[in-house]
């Protein structure tokens, strides 16, 4: 029982955690089959390079929408009832794509089956502030992200069993019906999530101006540089499996493989990045994060330069995708640190609303690289990684100095009293 309780406090497994973590990995486990083919799915409906690439956009658009407004809702409401609500929201969305087969009503569909991973963002972030201490924040972020991960390793290469079996709309659509049903089985298990609405001090809540007044200079520092980075991932998101299945010429079934081994890659590392980071400082974790956004667009076009190892070196592109998550949980544990603990809900959607609402320009920038050039899709991906990479190093590299020089101050104070 010791040695349990020891795993337990070293994972940072309070009790609301383990329930949302059993919620995260049953919704993952549907949404995963079906969710990395919507592009492909929309091709098939008859979509358009540019509905594409609108689908992306919104995608990501609605991401910063709904980030705020989630972050809101939690402090408002508590944990419980915000969790419930996302998820009915999203079986709603899913069943819509499922009974209306046009790319019209994916579209349309987006604005509620993004409902849990949109809205709930800030509602884990702020889940994990208020169970962990400080020094836990990389931990508790690095085990949500392991678990979320876990399905992505099976479902997608099940999705893709299903697509080569009955099609791309046949099999997305049958993975859709299981996608309602984990779905709607996660109720039963958010329902045992403890905690009271909070109570809403007037001149404080719906204050997204306040929220960002708030932002420190560390955490505007931090929120530029990842625009720059998610920049690079958002331009040829969209684009990646259309590229590998009609450029490179890997079937549905090798696309779920390719899947499997990013999310293991990413799952190998995350604990260990997060353990570490907690004990010596996050920032160099997250430049090492920044390096492998980067090297993933450009591991794909070597990938498509020497096509009798295209699969060889597919394998090592999705390994590097993967290694993208060394130091994302260091990356998330600095921004619950910079937030004001009674505001964090809020604080987290606000950062997620400027970054994703600029981001999701990326998506449309991608659509016309792309008809365009597939290899120029990659090379401005590439670009903007580089520049987000050497601004990262260059601001944390000061607020190094800026803290050596306060030290040396605070000596001299000393010395002289």
């Amino acid at each position: 029982m010791n040695g349990f309780a020891r795993l337990g406090n070293f994972f940072g497994l309070k009790r609301n955690l383990v329930v949302l973590l059993l919620a995260i990995f049953v919704i993952g486990a549907g949404e995963e089959l079906w969710m990395r083919f919507v592009p492909k799915f929309l091709q098939a409906l008859g979509a358009s390079v540019f509905v594409i690439g609108l689908y992306d956009a919104l995608r990501t658009l609605l991401g910063a929408i709904y980030a705020y407004p989630g972050g809101v809702i939690v402090d408002l409401w508590g944990h419980r009832r915000a969790f419930l609500t996302f998820n009915i929201v999203s079986i709603v969305g899913y069943a819509l794509v499922l009974l209306v087969p046009h790319w019209g009503a994916v579209i349309a569909g987006m604005f509620l089956f993004l409902s849990w991973s949109c809205f709930s963002l800030p509602a884990t972030f702020s889940l994990v502030a208020a169970a962990l201490e400080a020094n836990r924040h990389s931990m508790g972020i690095g085990v949500q992200s392991v678990i979320k991960r876990l399905p992505i390793m099976i479902a997608p290469f099940l999705g893709g069993v299903l697509i080569d079996r009955f099609g791309v709309i046949g099999g997305v659509r049958i993975a859709l019906v299981i996608s309602i049903v984990l779905s709607g089985a996660t109720i039963f298990v958010q329902r045992c999530l403890r905690d009271e609405p909070k109570e809403e001090t007037p001149g404080e809540r719906l204050n997204f101006l306040q929220s960002l007044r708030e932002f420190n200079s560390p955490m505007r520092r931090l929120l530029l540089s990842d625009i720059l980075i998610r920049f690079c991932e958002r331009i040829p998101y969209a684009w990646v499996v259309i590229f590998a299945m009609d450029y490179i010429g890997m079937s549905a079934k090798e696309i779920g493989v390719l899947t499997t081994v990013e999310m293991l890659a990413a799952t190998l590392c995350i604990i260990p990045a997060a353990h570490y980071a907690d004990r010596y400082g996050r920032e160099p974790f997250v430049i090492v994060t920044f390096i492998m956004f980067t090297l993933f667009p450009i591991s794909l076009l070597i990938s498509h330069a020497f096509p009798s190892y295209s699969f060889v070196l597919l394998v090592v592109a999705f390994v590097i995708r993967g290694f993208k998550e060394f130091g994302d949980t260091s990356r998330k544990a600095l921004i619950i640190g910079y937030c004001d603990p009674s505001r964090c809900g809020q604080m987290v959607g606000a950062y997620y609303l400027v970054r994703d609402l600029i981001v999701s320009v990326g998506a449309l920038l991608g659509a016309y690289l792309w008809t365009m050039n597939p290899n120029l899709n990659l090379l401005g991906a590439v670009a903007f990684g580089i520049a987000g990479t050497i601004f990262y190093i260059k601001i944390v590299r000061e607020e190094r100095e800026d803290e050596l020089e306060n030290m040396k101050e605070e000596i001299a104070r000393r010395r002289f009293r």
